[in-house]
């Protein structure tokens, strides 16, 4: 009898793209998904894979170059966040069809901020597109969303890895994805040869150049898309290196910005979990790209399942080895 097992999906930008690696490998294993609450590209991930339309949404993911990309996030200084993103989410509802939350398969959590009243909100029932905009509405990059009178912007704000609304789901066990992790888990310190291939698969990730335009024009102005999103990628090295004696990282306001909401976002998801503990931790380093790295959905996906296959045969391990205690 397969497994129930209960997801959440954490925010953290394009390293939300892990979260379709994750459930791919769990589908592989035969488990049966039984609930998934999920803030900012967790949401969006949970919700297409609860609509039944992940693997259609991969498949456009996965092909999008750097300037597609930017051109569907849509630019704009003038609105409330750096990207309108309405035309991807255009590209989303063309994707998912008219659905509500409530004709899911299984219980569904969509997590978002009430910038008003300044809590947390999970979107559990209504339109699947709207939950979905307004919980990846990233502070500063992507414009809040207005729903129900509610000002509405990213779950990670306040929820980061939103594990209490998956607490009643009855599930055989939970799987908590932090996409904001640290480094220790893709060690190759008392991992051996298998941990190499992640650690390779990260190298090239910080390695490899952007693909994203060096430059775009905002009504009439130049900016430059790596003020936004970090320093230069021939960098990245500088930017990780860890080592005694490194240079100082040289970064940008908006780099200063994200790091920012990632250290927050770390520091809170580690409170949830003493709350909360998950049954399987999986977490892809903050490190594993940028934030607005959208363009790199393949090396991600191909990360997660890589991420999950190893937490999941630690877990199945370790619950085979009570089942003979129990005999």
């Amino acid at each position: 009898m397969a497994k129930r097992v209960a997801l959440a999906l954490g925010s953290g930008g394009a390293r939300g793209y892990a979260h379709i690696g994750v459930l791919n490998e769990l589908g592989r294993r035969g488990y049966d998904v039984v609930g998934i609450a999920g803030s900012s590209m967790g949401a969006l991930v949970g919700g297409l894979f609860a609509a039944g339309n992940l693997d259609e949404f991969t498949e456009w993911a996965t092909t999008l170059t750097g300037p597609a990309m930017l051109r569907l996030l849509d630019p704009s200084i003038s609105a409330s966040g750096v990207f309108r993103a309405s035309k991807i989410l255009d590209a989303v509802r063309e994707i998912l069809g008219e659905v509500t939350i409530e004709d899911l398969p299984f219980p569904y959590t969509a997590v978002t901020t009430d910038l008003i009243a300044g809590r947390s909100v999970w979107l559990q029932r209504g339109p699947l597109d709207e939950a979905i905009r307004a919980s990846i509405a990233i502070p500063g990059v992507i414009a809040p969303h207005v729903l129900d009178g509610r000002m509405l912007a990213d779950g990670g704000i306040l929820d980061p890895l939103p594990i209490a609304p998956i607490a009643g789901a009855g599930a055989d066990f939970t799987v908590a994805v932090s996409v904001s992790g640290m480094e220790a888990d893709v060690s190759d310190d008392g991992e051996g040869a298998g941990a190499r291939p992640t650690r390779e698969r990260l190298n090239r990730l910080r390695r490899s150049t952007s693909a994203l335009l060096d430059r775009f024009n905002i009504g009439g102005a130049s900016l430059d898309i790596n003020e936004l999103d970090g320093d230069d990628p021939a960098d990245d090295d500088e930017l990780t290196d860890n080592a005694p004696g490194a240079a100082v990282p040289k970064l940008r306001s908006f780099a200063v910005m994200m790091r920012t909401i990632d250290i927050a976002q770390a520091a809170l998801a580690r409170h949830q979990m003493a709350a909360y503990p998950p049954d399987v931790l999986i977490e892809v380093p903050r490190t594993a790209c940028r934030s607005l790295d959208f363009h790199r959905a393949t090396e991600l996906i191909d990360l997660g399942r890589e991420l999950a296959a190893r937490a999941l045969d630690r877990f199945d391990g370790a619950d085979a080895g009570e089942d003979l205690r129990d005999e």
